[in-house]
C-alpha cells in the first residue's frame, strides 16, 4: 500500500510541468498523507489544482477499514468492477508528485522508510480515480484514490506495490475526455524499475504531524534502529 508521498516543487515549477495556472494556494508538501486534503488535477477541470481529501475525509480516518480500501485502487480490479470502471470513464484525476514513500520489512517488528523518486528528480504524477461522498449529516466530500500495480524489479524487495506512474504523454491521454476505456486500462501498468531509484529516509516520517524538508534527506541505515540525531 503506498500511503506517503511527497510534492515539495514551487508553485511556478508545477504550473510549467502541468501547463496549468499557477496555484496561489499550493504549499510543499514532504509528507501527504491519507485523510489530507491535497492538490489533483482532474480531467473536468485540467485547467488547474482542485483540492480532494486523499482516500477518506478527516472524519473518518478512524475507520480503517474504510481507509484501507479507498487510499490505493489496484489497477488490476478497474476493468471487473462496474463502479472502478465508472469512475475510471468519469471522475480521473492526476496527483502531482516527486517522490513516493515505502516501508521495507527488515524483520517482525521493524520496518525501514525509504523514498523512491525518478533518476531525473523530475515531477511526476500518479494515475487516480476520485469519487464524492456524503457523511451522516448530508455533507458531500470530494476524495481520491491512487491506481496501484505489483511493483517491478527491485522495488518489489521494498513494497508489493507501487503507484502508476505516468509520463507526458500519458498524462494527455489520461486527461483526454475523448480517451477509450481500452486506451485508459492500456495505461495502467507500472513505471520502470530502472527509471526509479530509492534511499533509506528517518524514521520521522511516521509521525504523520511531521512536513519539514528533513524528511526527504537521504539518512543512513544505521540511523533506522533509535540512533537518529540529525533530524530531531
Amino acid at each position: 500500500m503506498i500511503e506517503r508521498y511527497s510534492i515539495h516543487a514551487s508553485a511556478k515549477q508545477i504550473a510549467t510541468r502541468f501547463n496549468i495556472e499557477e496555484p496561489e494556494a499550493f504549499r510543499p508538501r514532504y509528507n501527504a498523507a491519507p485523510s489530507q486534503l491535497l492538490p489533483v488535477i482532474t480531467h473536468e477541470s485540467p485547467q488547474g489544482f482542485s483540492y480532494l481529501y486523499w482516500g477518506i475525509a478527516p472524519q473518518w480516518s478512524k475507520n480503517k477499514t474504510i481507509a484501507e480500501r479507498i487510499i490505493n485502487t489496484g489497477g488490476e480490479l478497474i476493468k471487473d468492477k462496474p463502479v472502478l470502471k465508472k469512475n475510471l470513464k468519469t471522475h480521473r484525476c492526476l496527483i502531482p508528485a516527486d517522490g513516493f514513500y515505502a516501508w521495507k520489512k527488515v524483520g517482525k517488528k521493524t520496518n525501514v522508510p525509504w523514498r523512491i523518486v525518478l533518476k531525473s528528480k523530475d515531477i511526476f504524477s500518479f494515475a487516480g480515480i476520485w469519487e464524492e461522498y456524503e457523511d451522516h449529516e448530508g455533507n458531500s466530500f470530494h476524495t481520491f484514490s491512487i491506481i496501484t500495480t505489483p511493483s517491478d524489479k527491485w522495488i518489489s524487495e521494498i513494497t508489493e506495490r507501487q503507484p502508476v506512474i505516468f509520463s507526458k504523454e500519458e498524462e494527455k491521454i489520461w486527461l483526454d475526455r475523448s480517451a477509450s476505456e481500452d486506451q485508459l486500462i492500456s495505461l495502467i501498468k507500472a513505471c520502470s524499475a530502472d527509471l526509479l531509484e530509492g534511499y533509506n529516509v528517518s524514521p520521522v516520517i511516521n509521525d504523520v504531524e511531521r512536513d519539514v524538508p528533513s524528511l526527504i534527506i537521504p539518512t543512513p541505515p544505521a540511523d533506522q534502529f533509535g540512533n537518529l540525531t540529525l533530524f530531531d
